[in-house]
């Protein structure tokens, strides 16, 4: 794995260790209150990150170019504000950032959606090119 695919599987790691070690602090404290955002960490962090990273190392051509970079930078973002926001908006502290959280993961998947569909027309044109389809 390389590239854009260890980028995003990297950050996944990160984010499911995070999420692991604030688990394990709302256990030992005996407070869930913040389970909401410790939730869309791992959600987003370690589960979307990954299943990216996996996509852009099974179909390389997909992680090639300014579009993924774009779409790796939007995920972090997400992630980075998200969960966060979630916490501040739990504890009262207003909810701008978890909306622009929110926001940004809705572009991160968008854009995705546009590299998968780009990427899937490319197979498919190389293949009928080369007689396959």
């Amino acid at each position: 794995m390389r590239g854009v695919a260890l980028w995003f599987m990297a950050m996944a790691v990160i984010a499911a260790l995070c999420g692991m070690v604030w688990g394990i602090q709302m256990s030992a404290s005996h407070d869930h209150t913040l389970s909401p955002a410790h939730g869309h960490l791992n959600l987003l962090g370690w589960v979307s990150c990954s299943i990216f990273a996996l996509y852009y190392h099974a179909v390389p051509d997909a992680a090639e170019g300014m579009l993924p970079r774009a779409h790796f930078a939007l995920s972090v973002s997400s992630v980075a504000l998200l969960a966060p926001g979630i916490a501040m908006a739990i504890q009262g502290q207003g909810e701008l950032l978890a909306k622009f959280g929110s926001v940004l993961a809705l572009l991160s998947m968008g854009l995705f959606g546009l590299i998968v569909l780009r990427a899937s027309r490319v197979a498919q044109a190389n293949a009928r090119r080369q007689g396959v389809a």
